[in-house]
């Protein structure tokens, strides 16, 4: 889900450095706002790892036949 999307809040409990809230506070940072995009950066990542770990069989499929015949319409390319 991304951050564009309207969605209901979930109210959660987090741990967090005591100076680090803080410091956050002191310079106006958005708590709540910035712990979500960390974990959207990660849940983007992690989705990203399991989508190469489950296709990684096919991908190793591709590269040894462009090994083994080359690049399918290779013939075509006029650079």
């Amino acid at each position: 889900m991304s951050s564009t999307a309207p969605a209901r809040k979930r109210a959660t409990n987090v741990s967090l450095s005591p100076l680090l809230v803080a410091e956050a506070k002191a310079l106006g940072v958005n708590v709540s706002q910035a712990c979500e995009r960390g974990l959207e950066e990660d849940v983007r990542k992690a989705r990203a790892a399991a989508w190469l770990e489950a296709n990684a069989p096919a991908l190793e499929a591709w590269n040894r036949y462009v090994e083994e015949h080359g690049l399918p319409l290779a013939r075509y390319r006029q650079f």
